[in-house]
């Protein structure tokens, strides 16, 4: 490539362009959730279903931990090659690929007769969704360079990440509530399946508008400039970003560790209380899902305060630690006394832990475009999101599941409560150490 062609100046992209691909991106968020959050509500009754499995046992504990932990671990290896496809091929081709595959697998685990079916079919969900979120991340940094648009661009468009949460709530409320007036699959109105189904519906708008956007300008300068390096995983190991590499994958991974091995334990847990036991099927599955409505409202919530903040405190360590630290008390309290005794003291709980814990998830978005140049942008975002978040992080869900069994409690759903408590305040207790080596970036992204 001539000298000439290193000095390209990077494409324009109107502001109008700009409002769609935010508008895009914040849809792709709210469906990345909205297709991971349906898991905890339509775990028991897909066991149930296609397993004829009881709560506690040790076969229904292990397909548990499995539909939990499982997908993650799939969509955490290919979410990692995912973000290095996404450094070599661009972030727009990948992010089309990727909704094709999760809007596919999402309406076919709708469909599923067995549960090793089901298990495929959500872990094809997950390996769409754990590379979509790499790609939009870096995507959207490098579209708005400017640190404080960039700043809130990121923060307020993941915010939207909660409002896919509280609407896939809302979905398994209206298939619990007129899922017999639906079309029979199989010949029954099961709500799971109509649950599952139903994250096809935001995918269309993505699939439909994504292949017409722009990619990204720094790093389609790069490509035809002939500077763009090629990525490697191995170079996020190098003694400049080691530090980094290990300390935010740890941190990611305490993130989801408070996030699937506590709250996403809820809907198994809301079923034990005593006000909610004595209710038919369809009116508890509406009760579980008001839970986690609210869960849902205050992780909305501190994702929202957390973009706020993002633009008014300097320090990413005081930032994170303005989340861990009230949550590393309210989480275990909320599991070890209202989650077992009292539903209506649950609900402001969970608003609460929900506020804390998911705001979190949120910060990395904001965090991690930063620290890593172009062309191992990708590669870094999915180490981090993937290896650290998805796949260690997610196996909490399997922790708490298993050491459940040796809680002490008069019930399976108390057992489980206390060790969800156990599990996430250990997880709060680690992220927060580990924030003390957190490094600080620059403002401005890496090149």
């Amino acid at each position: 490539m001539s000298a000439s062609g290193s000095r390209l100046p990077p494409a324009r992209i109107s502001t109008p362009v700009k409002w769609i691909i935010c508008g895009v991106a914040a849809v792709g968020f709210a469906f990345d959730i909205y297709s991971v959050l349906v898991a905890p509500l339509i775990l028991q009754p897909a066991l149930l279903e296609l397993g004829n499995l009881k709560p506690g046992s040790p076969l229904y504990r292990d397909w548990a931990a499995n539909l939990f932990w499982v997908p993650a671990l799939a969509g955490g290896f290919f979410g990692l090659i995912g973000g290095y496809l996404t450094d070599r091929f661009g972030r727009r081709r990948i992010l089309v690929w990727s909704i094709m595959l999760y809007t596919f697998s999402a309406l076919a685990a709708g469909y599923s007769t067995t549960l090793p079916m089901l298990l495929l079919f959500r872990s094809l969900t997950f390996i769409g969704v754990c590379v979509e979120f790499v790609a939009a991340v870096a995507w959207l940094a490098e579209l708005f360079p400017e640190p404080k648009t960039r700043e809130a661009v990121l923060g307020y468009t993941q915010a939207f990440s909660s409002l896919g949460g509280a609407l896939v709530t809302s979905a398994f409320y209206l298939s619990n509530r007129f899922g017999a007036a639906l079309p029979p699959i199989y010949g029954g109105h099961a709500a799971w399946r109509y649950t599952l189904i139903s994250a096809v519906i935001p995918a269309i708008p993505l699939a439909i508008i994504r292949p017409f956007l722009p990619e990204s300008p720094a790093w389609e300068q790069k490509r035809r400039a002939g500077t763009l390096k090629r990525p490697s995983i191995a170079e996020l190991f190098r003694p400049e970003y080691r530090r980094t590499t290990i300390v935010t994958a740890l941190l990611f991974a305490c993130g989801y560790g408070a996030a699937f091995g506590a709250i996403q334990q809820l809907p198994q847990i809301v079923p034990g209380l005593a006000e909610v036991a004595k209710l038919p099927p369809a009116q508890r599955g509406q009760v579980i899902s008001s839970v986690q409505f609210l869960q849902e409202m205050g992780g909305l919530a501190g994702r929202l305060v957390l973009a706020a903040l993002a633009l008014v405190i300097v320090s990413r360590r005081a930032l994170l630690r303005a989340f861990q630290v009230p949550g590393m008390f309210l989480l275990p309290f909320v599991f070890l006394y209202p989650a077992v005794q009292d539903l209506e003291t649950l609900k402001i709980g969970i608003f609460c832990v929900g506020f804390t814990t998911v705001a979190q998830l949120s910060f990395w978005g904001n965090y991690l475009p930063r620290v890593y140049p172009t062309y191992l942008r990708g590669t870094g975002e999915g180490f981090a999101a993937n290896v650290g978040g998805r796949m260690l992080g997610t196996s909490a869900a399997y922790v708490t599941t298993h050491l459940a069994s040796l809680m002490p409690g008069f019930t399976p759903f108390t057992k489980l409560a206390y060790a969800a408590a156990a599990v996430g305040l250990f997880v709060y207790a680690l992220g927060f150490a580990l924030s003390f080596w957190l490094p600080e970036p620059g403002e401005k992204l890496p090149e």
